[in-house]
């Protein structure tokens, strides 16, 4: 048998439709949640810390809390995971497995650079990238897997990640005891021992990580208005700490059992709109009863305490449950609006969002920081938490309008071809054929 055997991208006709409509609206989410890392100091979780806390401000966050927190990540790291399928199953790996491993592997590659110049070039340090690219070299591994045992080892990976979080909380919890136990003494007169002042000096640190003052706030505005190379240097730090202890302790378990229930869910049909009508409302009903219930739960706990940190760290311990649910709801949802039919102009607009995804994510990247950084319009910490979806609509109307208009006279976004022409080591094809018929 000839070993020449010569691999190729995925082709337009063998694109799956409901896989890239999944993942244009879960690029359009991701932005949802991001723009307030973009835009505004320490308030990803506690609106308290900037952007404020009450009125339209508190409203946004208690609907990114209830519906989206966690799942449009959830169902971009699922499809990762099925692409992972998509680009070793075809024929030729029965016949030569090493030349598409070599491949998938270079694919990674290639993503990790991608993502390490996002975030310490391009100046995000949410991106997810880099954390894909060393995942995905560990979901690899399990591909085979049958779609019970997938789900059986996300469900593991999930429960372990819960303990963690409750560790953490009881750890905390201690520490804050502790901590007041030093300060009620110190308030009757009694002179502190050195454990004692050294169990408010941990909390101190604690606070003063978690809660934003005016003063840490103005701070990071001042530094974040100046120039490009300053702002690079600035960020170095905390793009390092994302990519090591961040990377490790939470988006590792989060991104590698939403990759095995992704391969699971496709093996199963279900992204590929291959289930019934029935299937896909019991998917929705029961991920939405579940999913809201916890996280409403999550909500009111954080809230009734007055965003204490205590209030978050227990609300971390059901946050897989919550997230998961409401992530399995959304796709249920999803599916019933591609297998209705309903609005297939804009359908085709989310198709063409997602697959120019990996270009339209650093797009988003460099409109918002051109928006908030100092070599741009310098808005950093200047918006109310509202008014940072302005900026969302205004992106997601832009990339549904040029998206279909790019693939109109191109194969792919610009970065996916960059993407495939390195990952398969020569320059693909960009531009589409015009045919013209002569009679």
């Amino acid at each position: 048998m000839s070993t020449d055997i010569h691999v190729r991208p995925t082709v337009a006709a063998e694109r799956i439709q409901s896989m890239d409509i999944i993942r244009g609206i879960s690029l359009c989410g991701i932005l949802l949640m991001n723009i307030v890392g973009f835009g505004l100091f320490k308030a990803y979780d506690d609106p308290t810390n900037s952007g404020g806390a009450t009125g339209w401000n508190l409203d946004v966050w208690w609907i990114n809390s209830m519906f989206f927190e966690g799942t449009m990540r959830g169902m971009f790291s699922m499809l990762f995971g099925a692409g992972i399928l998509i680009f070793t199953g075809r024929a030729v790996e029965n016949q030569q497995g090493t030349l598409v491993t070599d491949l998938f592997f270079r694919r990674l590659i290639w993503l990790l650079v991608f993502g390490i110049i996002h975030s310490y070039l391009l100046l995000w340090d949410g991106e997810i990238l880099y954390c894909y690219a060393l995942v995905g070299m560990f979901a690899f591994s399990f591909r085979h897997l049958s779609p019970k045992h997938l789900i059986i080892g996300a469900a593991c990976m999930l429960a372990f990640a819960n303990l963690w979080d409750l560790k953490d909380y009881i750890s905390e919890k201690n520490k804050y005891a502790a901590a007041q136990t030093a300060l009620q003494a110190k308030a009757n007169g009694v002179t502190l021992t050195q454990e004692q002042a050294k169990d408010t000096a941990t909390w101190d640190e604690i606070v003063t990580e978690k809660k934003a003052t005016q003063e840490a706030l103005q701070e990071e505005m001042k530094e974040r208005s100046k120039g490009y190379w300053s702002i690079v240097m600035h960020k170095a730090h905390l793009n390092q700490i994302m990519q090591t202890f961040v990377m490790y302790r939470y988006f590792f378990l989060d991104a590698l059992a939403m990759m095995l229930l992704g391969m699971a869910f496709f093996k199963l049909g279900i992204i590929k709109a291959l289930r019934t009508n029935r299937f896909y409302l019991i998917l929705l009903a029961a991920g939405y009863s579940i999913g809201l219930a916890v996280n409403d739960y999550e909500a009111h706990l954080i809230m009734s305490n007055n965003f204490s940190i205590l209030a978050f760290d227990q609300s971390y311990i059901t946050y897989n449950l919550g997230r998961v649910a409401m992530t399995c709801g959304h796709i249920g949802l999803i599916m019933l609006f591609i297998k209705s039919g309903w609005l297939m102009f804009l359908q085709r607009a989310f198709a063409a969002v997602g697959q120019m995804a990996f270009t339209n994510y650093i797009t988003q990247t460099l409109i918002c920081n051109f928006i908030f950084l100092g070599y741009g319009l310098s808005m950093y910490g200047k918006l109310q938490r509202y008014e940072l979806y302005y900026i969302v609509v205004g992106i997601w109307i832009f990339q549904l309008i040029v998206s279909p208009i790019w693939l109109r006279y191109f194969r792919f976004g610009p970065l996916e071809w960059v993407w495939r022409s390195l990952t398969y080591w020569e320059r693909q094809p960009f531009r589409k054929r015009v045919v013209v018929e002569v009679e």
